[in-house]
């Protein structure tokens, strides 16, 4: 099942209810089913988010109040689908996500167990190759299982117990249809940076845009 589509146009910015209301309709954020190990699994659909029209005020406001709550007492994974992000439309900015991953209460990071990226792509892996540790304290970077195809994903969670939208079952359609995209099943081991590599200032992160992984 697919979300709404965001407005085309904004005639005046929205409100702070009316994004949260935004956020609240797109079915960004869903807590449901279990992954293979018994944990609550809470689904992430990037394409859903309007990164146009909603402020970091105000997702960390629908998290705090509809999302955080549910997960405070249980651990959980996160199944992130990546699959028809694109750079101009819901890449939230680096300091944006950096702010939204602050404002996690320190009892639900702790619960947060592993992160399962759905249809990654070659950018978001070597973005996250270079910025994933600056970016994600307490170990989160190393939790993150990169999955190529959604058929390995039903290898880490309980299938008929988590909704995907269609379009992600379309990009593993595509990779039928062109066998030289990559194709890895699931992998948690990272992109490493050459040796060598010149480092990168924690303080620089800021200045870049998350649309380079779209």
């Amino acid at each position: 099942m697919d979300s709404p589509a965001t407005p085309a146009a904004a005639a005046a910015p929205l409100s702070d209810s009316q994004q949260r209301h935004l956020l609240h309709k797109l079915d960004l954020f869903r807590l449901q089913g279990r992954d293979r190990r018994g944990r609550a699994v809470l689904r992430v659909v990037g394409k859903f988010f309007p990164a146009r029209w909603v402020s970091v005020e105000a997702l960390t406001k629908h998290l705090a109040e509809g999302v955080f709550p549910k997960l405070e007492d249980r651990k959980f994974a996160v199944v992130y689908v990546h699959s028809g992000v694109r750079r101009s439309e819901n890449c939230p900015g680096i300091s944006a996500l950096r702010s939204v991953y602050e404002a996690i209460p320190a009892g639900v990071k702790r619960n947060l167990e592993a992160v399962y990226f759905v249809h990654p792509g070659l950018q978001a892996r070597l973005f996250l190759a270079t910025f994933g540790r600056l970016l994600f304290t307490g170990g989160l970077y190393e939790k993150i299982k990169y999955v190529n195809r959604v058929e390995f994903l039903w290898e880490e969670v309980r299938r008929n117990e988590v909704e995907l939208p269609e379009f992600a079952y379309d990009i593993d359609d595509e990779m039928e249809r062109r066998p030289v995209m990559a194709d890895y099943g699931s992998e948690s081991d990272h992109l490493r940076l050459p040796h060598g590599a010149p480092f990168m200032d924690p303080a620089a992160v800021s200045c870049y845009s998350m649309r380079c992984i779209a």
